[in-house]
Parts: structure tokens; sequence; C-alpha cells
């Protein structure tokens, strides 16, 4: 089966997948806000939202308005926002480097990240001042500052970008785990700990609006580069034949990539596989042409991070998973079968 079966089909195939992954969206979010230990009908989500969003007087208990309103729609909020970022992030730093292994995870964009945000909890590095988004913000660019200096020294080229990237994020987990040994106390190393696998426990509606406006604007600036980014596939030499501003647009979609990976990070902790997976597999469906891989991508991600939280929360009863867990138990199945084609295809 190839990889531009929907394309083959016409724009209206395409129409009908991108509506049908809305809807499937829509439908994983009310199932996240209804499962739960304590399970909600649906249609008293239903209810619960209307009125908070439209000011209606269905009768429901405190409990439950507060358990769909207060929690469980936040969460699901921020996985979904969580999810397109790291998915669109995968599939920008895949075509900057033309390489299909990368990823903020493999790069060690997210271990940078994750040592920002440890620094500005734990030590206090800029407290009054940073937050733990901007820490980790800062954090992520410090590491791929680091990645792309090591990778230059030595290449350059997408392998060595990619081996340079593994040792950031070593040294990143590295230093995090220093500083969580040695400067926090019992609780707050397990709380972090735990919150490093990927917790979405304590994500309320400030998260979302962050989050949220973060994934957007990066879906838009990302899809204004579309046309730069399948020039990038050529290498940069073809694209700057082409009347791109390679120097610009690395720039700018490095610092989306970063600041996406940044707020994810500082919201539910690092998560690998993500924007390593879903991009292949959204390339599989509508092909390799960026103006359709990326809603593809950033519905997939969503869909992908929902459905990773509600089986974090129901595979063991009464206990809650770590979520990067559950992705890096499916997504370390599926990068063996992406290093298996990529050896396939050298």
């Amino acid at each position: 089966m190839k990889a531009v079966s929907v394309r083959q089909q016409g724009w209206w195939a395409l129409a009908a997948l991108t509506m049908a992954a809305l809807l499937l969206l829509g439908l994983m979010i009310s199932l996240a806000v209804s499962i739960g230990e304590i399970a909600i009908p649906l249609a008293t989500t239903a209810e619960a939202v209307s009125n908070r969003l439209f000011g209606t007087d269905f009768e429901l208990s405190r409990i439950h308005q507060g358990i769909v309103w207060d929690y469980r729609l936040s969460r699901a909020l921020v996985a979904a926002s969580a999810g397109a970022s790291l998915s669109l992030s995968g599939a920008i730093l895949q075509a900057l480097l033309r390489n299909p292994l990368a990823e903020p995870y493999v790069l060690g964009i997210s271990a940078g990240a994750s040592t920002g945000a440890v620094c500005v909890m734990i030590l206090g590095f800029g407290y009054g001042v940073l937050g733990l988004s901007s820490g980790a913000f800062i954090g992520a660019v410090i590491a791929f500052l680091l990645v792309g200096i090591l990778a230059t020294g030595t290449g350059g080229t997408g392998e060595r970008i990619i081996l340079c990237g593994i040792a950031g994020s070593q040294l990143f987990n590295a230093l995090t785990s220093y500083i969580v040994t040695t400067s926090a106390n019992a609780e707050q190393a397990r709380g972090i700990l735990f919150w490093l696998l990927g917790s979405l426990s304590g994500v309320r509606w400030p998260d979302v609006y962050l989050s949220a406006p973060i994934a957007l604007t990066g879906f838009v600036i990302c899809m204004a580069h579309v046309r730069a980014l399948d020039a990038f596939a050529f290498g940069t030499d073809a694209a700057a034949s082409l009347g791109i501003a390679v120097r610009r647009v690395q720039i700018v979609l490095f610092a989306m990539t970063a600041a996406m990976t940044a707020s994810v990070v500082s919201m539910v902790g690092s998560i690998g596989f993500v924007g390593l997976v879903i991009p292949h597999a959204a390339r599989f469906l509508v092909g390799p042409a960026h103006r359709r891989l990326l809603p593809a991508t950033a519905l997939g991600g969503a869909i992908y991070m929902v459905g990773a939280d509600i089986i974090s929360r129901i595979i063991i009863p009464q206990q809650i998973l770590p979520i990067g867990v559950v992705t890096a138990l499916f997504g370390a199945p599926a990068f063996a079968v992406i290093l298996y084609r990529v050896r396939g295809k050298a």
C-alpha cells in the first residue's frame, strides 16, 4: 500500500479524512471527560459543559459539575494541545534536518526543557522573573544550541545530528537527575520524577490558556512555511535556489519548535515518541506534501495524546500511570518499525 492513496482519490477524500479526524478528536475528548474513577454519562458531560459555556440550568450535582469542568475537560484539552505541539515539532524537525528519526525527544530539546523547568522549581533560578514555561524554554534553546554546535563541529550530517542529540539528551537528563537528587527533599523528588515521566494530573484551565494558543500559533506559522518545508526535502542549496530565505526559515521554525516543546514540558513533563511516530503515520496516510501533512500530524497527535491519557487512567484500577509510560509502550514498537523501514531504504 502506498502512502499517497488519499491524494490519488482527490481533495474530497482528504476533506472526508479531515472531518473524520475532527469527529474522532471530539469523541476522544468526550470519552476522556466521561471516563475515570467516577464514571459520568456523556449526556451529563454535555449538560455540565453547556451550563458553563451557555448559562443553561441543567440540574447536576456539584461534584459532577466540578469533575467535568474543573478537572477532566481542561486535562483533555491540554492533552490534545500537547499532542499537536509535539507532533508538529517532530514533523518540522524531520523536514529541516532531512532525517526521519528527528524529534524533540531524540534531539535533546525535551531533556533541556526538563532541566530548565527543574532549575526554576528546585533551585529557584530566576524565581519571581522566570516562570516554569520560561525556564523550560530557556533550557530547550540551550539544549538545541548545544546540539547544533556539536553537530556543526562533527560535520553536520543528519546522522551526526541525531547522535549529538542523543548525547545532549543524556547530558541534560543527568543534570536533571543530579539536581533532583542533591537539592530536592523526598516529597519534591517523588513529585518531580513522576512529572518528568509525563503527568497531566496537575493541569487546569490556566494551562489550557497557555498550551492551546501556543499550539495554534505554531500550527499557523508552520502552515505559512509549507512551501519552504517542501523545498527543504531537496536540501538547503536547492531551497535557496528556489528563493527560500533558508537561514530565516530555519531560525523561525527552530524557535517555534523550541517554544512548543518547552510549553509541553513545563506543563506535563517530558513525553517521548509522539513527535516521532505521528508524523510518519500521517505521512503514510496523506503523503509528504506539508500542506496536507501538517494538519494531519496535528490532529493525529491530539487524538493520540488524548487516547494515551484515557489509557493511563484505566489500565491500572485506582491508579494513574504516567502518560509518558503509555506513549513509550506504544511508541517504542513503532520506533523499531521506522528504524527497519529506514534501514530498508538505505
